[in-house]
Order: structure tokens, then C-alpha cells, then sequence
């Protein structure tokens, strides 16, 4: 019988195994922030630990940083949080992309860009998130602050071995279907809970023709469908984007870790715990109406009504969500107004993103109702949108333009929605309060993000385009 991917990975990092136990890993690469690390470090100081491998470690602030002016820091909080990083890291010996590095960014944006994540690995950081990092076929997944210390101290951590769950996707994109409309309609059509306890592989010929950067945002909002981890065997588009990068191995060296990553691709009779097929066709621009992202539907559907419920349960959750999102039943989604505009994230704040939504942008107007925010994920992400004049676009049509930072996908920095205003996100959660107490989320793809800009409501941007 043969194995998947998820198979070979798991079995190559077991240090320790005991039945009807959790098995010890091995932890390949340690990503770090500034919001999840201070216990970790204040704990290994209180036990005189070191850092085991800080060569296998590396930091960045993103969570708090401000995007308008990152130097003007507030929020105390933020900034201790900042400045505690950068001393810890001096202290432990750790590689640090700091507030005036040119490497700095979201976590989830810089591992990729630098090829400090590659294929085979097992990646942690106490981010739920971090599952991004699997599109180039590893198995990545956030962890809890005391477990960041384990791991700073060990370079392994405790866990389950997870099921496995095969995702395959076949057939063409429509016009205006991106990646981050394959997985909301992923979680609209099977729930928040159908990968719980499974790592997915994504495959099939849809996921194939994407680039890595369309493959991150659907391993991104794994974690949005109740999965550990998810994850896309490594091929020629996965090597091709590696090449070059700063931590990736150069020459001979490149071409011979080329061949091992090649062995990692599953068995063609790997058997799995589940298998779920879905038809490309049927997928259009999503955007998500409620308090969860499963709570989503087509541009061109309505809201759910109470008739359709089938418990009582659905009907309370329905009842709470109309209520908190100030939305009527069996609305139209492309009725649905905002008020600002958020694109950025560790889901969609890529060049290609960024790309995406200047070509719906140019030529145009945000809507006088709308503020619309454009924050790249990171700086090497900016510098190259500016190469390219995005920048230009973006502003001339009245978005505001951005430094690197988590910005807007959560309240823990300046950039907040207010309470009761709806805001089109490219981010992964729309849960009450994400964005800011009060603050009415709709996921949404950066194509319908800038078209609800222009528009201040939602449509359907296939016909933009």
C-alpha cells in the first residue's frame, strides 16, 4: 500500500514513538512574532534554557506594526511587545526581520519569500496560519505559546498523528474565480468542522495550474475548515519559485534537494481517511455574509432564510449572524453596501494579489462612502508593487497605500473597523469583533474587493473584467 505525502513527512520526523501516545517531532523551521513569544522567552530564562537551535529559528514583527507610519507606535502594548522581541532575539542568538529591515513582513509572506520554507519540512509558529507554508509541500501548523517554548528549547514538539484528507479539484476557473474563492466555497460548501482532525493535500488538475502564491491562500484558510495543517505536493512550479532565494541551497546542491523533494509526492495508491472531489466549474466569486467563513455564498445568491433551516440550531445561528452583520434574510448579496475596503493579510497581500486588484482598480474611483486600505505583506512585496507602479495605480484611484503589517485582518494595531460599518476583507476570518468591536467582516477575493470599492456594494467582478 502505498503513502501520501502527509505519510512520508510525518514518518521522516518521529524522534520518539509510543503506542496509544502522541508521537515527538521534529521541528524543521521555527517561524516567531512578537505577540506569541514573550512567555516563551521569559520562560526559557526562568529555566536557564537556551534556544536548541537558533539556526532553525527565525522572527519577524507583524501582528502590531503599524502601517501608516511604523516608527509612530501608541499602543504601549504594541510596543513593548516589539522591543521585547528584538532583545530576546539579541539575547537567544536569533535571526530577526525587524521594523527597519528590508526582509520584514507577515510571517506567513516572508518564510515563502526568503525559501526559508521548503519542501518536506515541518514548520510551527504560534500562528494559526501557518498552514500557508504547506503549499510547498510540508507539514506547517500554528502552535500555543508554551508550546513555542518546548520547541525553542527542544526543537520538537508532542503531537497526534492526523488523518488524512484528499482534495481534489478538476476543471477550469470561470472568469473572476480566484483562489481564494476555491476555498471559500470549499468551507460554504462542507462546514468550519469537515477537515477536523485531518491534514488535506490539495490536488488535482485545478490546483496544478495555480501558482504558489494562489496555492498559499488555499493552504492559508485550511485551518477556516477545521484542518490541522494542508498542504500541495511540490512540482515544477513549486521549484521554480524557489529558485534563487536566500535560503534556498544554489547549483548542484539545488538540483539534488530537487530530486529528494520529488520522492515526497504521494503514492498513486496512497490510501486516505477521506476523499472529497469538487467540479472547478461550479465555483464563482464568493463573498461571506456571516459571522463564520462557511457563512458565504455566490455573488449572485441571497442570504439563507429561516424556511431553509433544518434545526433549530441553524435557525439561532442564522437568527445571530443576520443580527450582528445587520443583514435581512434572503438579501441579495450584491445588495449588501461597505464602507471600507481592506486589501493585505497573510491570505492575499502577495504581488500577484496586489497585481489583481490594481487591474480593477486602474482607471477607476473608490466610491465617496469608501475607505479602502491596500497593505502589501511585506517589504520586499512593496518595493516590488512600487517597481511596478501598483502603487500609482492604487492611490491616483484613492486607495490608501500601505506598509507591511497584519493591518486590518485583526484589531491589534491602528487599523480598525468601526463598530457597525461593513469592511470587504481579503483576510481568512469574519468572526464578531475580528476587525474591531462591532466590525461587520465579508471575505472576499482582492478582484471583489476592489470592485466593492469602486462600487461601495458588492458585485460580480467577472463582469468588470
Amino acid at each position: 500500500m502505498g503513502k501520501s505525502i502527509i505519510d512520508k513527512i510525518w514518518e521522516k520526523h518521529i524522534v520518539h514513538k509510543e503506542e496509544g501516545k502522541p508521537d515527538l517531532m521534529y521541528i524543521d523551521l521555527h517561524l516567531v512574532h512578537e505577540v506569541t513569544s514573550p512567555q516563551a522567552f521569559s520562560g526559557l530564562r526562568m529555566k536557564n534554557r537556551k534556544v536548541r537551535r537558533p539556526d532553525k529559528t527565525f522572527a519577524t514583527v507583524d501582528h502590531n506594526i503599524p502601517t501608516d507610519n511604523r516608527y509612530d507606535i501608541k499602543d504601549a502594548v504594541a510596543l513593548n511587545q516589539m522591543t521585547t522581541l528584538e532583545k530576546n532575539c539579541v539575547e537567544f542568538g536569533i535571526e530577526l526581520a525587524g521594523i527597519d529591515s528590508p526582509n520584514q513582513g507577515i510571517v506567513h509572506v516572508i518564510g515563502p519569500e526568503l525559501g526559508l520554507t521548503q519542501p518536506g519540512m515541518t514548520i510551527v509558529c504560534g500562528d494559526s496560519h501557518t498552514s500557508t507554508h504547506g503549499a510547498f509541500g510540508s507539514i506547517a501548523f500554528g502552535i500555543g505559546t508554551s508550546e513555542v517554548e518546548h520547541v525553542m528549547a527542544t526543537q520538537t514538539i508532542w503531537r497526534e498523528k492526523p488523518k488524512t484528507l484528499k482534495l481534489e479539484i478538476n476543471g477550469e476557473l470561470r472568469k473572476g474565480v480566484t483562489a481564494k474563492d476555491v476555498i471559500l466555497y470549499i468551507i460554504a460548501s462542507y462546514g468550519i468542522d469537515f477537515g477536523t482532525g485531518h491534514v488535506i493535500e490539495y490536488c488535482g488538475e485545478t490546483i496544478r495550474k495555480m501558482t504558489m502564491e494562489e496555492r498559499m491562500t488555499i493552504c492559508n484558510m485550511s485551518i477556516e475548515g477545521g484542518a490541522r495543517a494542508g498542504l500541495v505536493s511540490p512540482d515544477e512550479t513549486t521549484f521554480t519559485y524557489m529558485k534563487g532565494r536566500k535560503h534556498i541551497p544554489e547549483g548542484e546542491n539545488f538540483l539534488s534537494a530537487i530530486e529528494e523533494w520529488k520522492q515526497l509526492a504521494s503514492d498513486y495508491d496512497a490510501v486516505y481517511d477521506k476523499v472529497i472531489s469538487i467540479d472547478a466549474n461550479d465555483i464563482a466569486p464568493m463573498v461571506s455574509w456571516g459571522t463564520n467563513p462557511a457563512m458565504t455564498a455566490k455573488i449572485n445568491d441571497r442570504i439563507p432564510t429561516f424556511k431553509k433551516c433544518k434545526t433549530e440550531i441553524e435557525k439561532r445561528s442564522l437568527e445571530r449572524a443576520l443580527e450582528y452583520m445587520g443583514l435581512q434574510e434572503g438579501q441579495k448579496i450584491e445588495e449588501i453596501k461597505i464602507q471600507h475596503v481592506f486589501i493585505g493579510s497573510c491570505t492575499n497581500s502577495r504581488i500577484e494579489d496586489l497585481r489583481q486588484a490594481a487591474h480593477i482598480a486602474r482607471g477607476r474611483n473608490v466610491h465617496p462612502n469608501v475607505r479602502a486600505l491596500v497593505v502589501p505583506g511585506s517589504q520586499q512585496v512593496k518595493k516590488q508593487a512600487e517597481t511596478e507602479g501598483l502603487d500609482t495605480i492604487f492611490k491616483q484611484a484613492g486607495f490608501e497605500w500601505r506598509d507591511s503589517g497584519c493591518s486590518m485582518c485583526l484589531s491589534m494595531n491602528n487599523d480598525i473597523v468601526p463598530s457597525g460599518e461593513h469592511c470587504a476583507s481579503t483576510s481568512n476570518r469574519n468572526f464578531e469583533g475580528r476587525q474591531g468591536s462591532g466590525a461587520r467582516t465579508h471575505l472576499v477575493s482582492p478582484l471583489m474587493a476592489a470592485a466593492a470599492a469602486i462600487n461601495g456594494r458588492f458585485v460580480n467582478v467577472s463582469e468588470l473584467i
